[in-house]
């Protein structure tokens, strides 16, 4: 499996690439949106996990892109990792087409969990 994190905060992509990695998943990452929807377009991804407070353009942004392309990469699954507990929030990630949200800090069993949701044979985590 294939994963891109797109956060602007180098330490974020470092855990999350950790925890992904014990998992044995691939990460891919992007520092900022632009170029997380560049990969999108370029390359095949399973999962996109996608912040949403990064300078210039948003997360918000950036999965509406997504989800307006003509082609497949429109139905990646998406999910929203942020720092930012409001509800509004929430509903506005829902509202541009993203598939759950976490919260950080963010633990491997929550992350676990959200991709076995929206990728239920994916095959869970590889044995260490």
């Amino acid at each position: 499996m294939r994963v891109l994190y797109v956060d602007d905060e180098e330490p974020n992509r470092r855990v999350m690439a950790s925890m992904l990695k014990k998992a044995g998943i691939e990460m891919a990452q992007a520092a900022d949106a632009d170029t997380g929807l560049w990969m999108v377009a370029d390359q095949h991804f399973d999962l996109v996990l996608m912040d949403i407070r990064m300078p210039g353009k948003d997360g918000f942004s950036a999965i509406g892109e997504i989800r307006a392309h003509r082609d497949a990469k429109k139905d990646v699954p998406i999910i929203v990792v942020t720092a930012d507990d409001a509800y509004d929030i929430r509903l506005r990630a829902r509202a541009v087409g993203a598939n759950d949200i976490l919260i950080k800090p963010v633990s491997k069993e929550q992350l676990l969990q959200a991709i076995g949701r929206l990728i239920p044979n994916w095959g869970g985590p590889k044995a260490a």
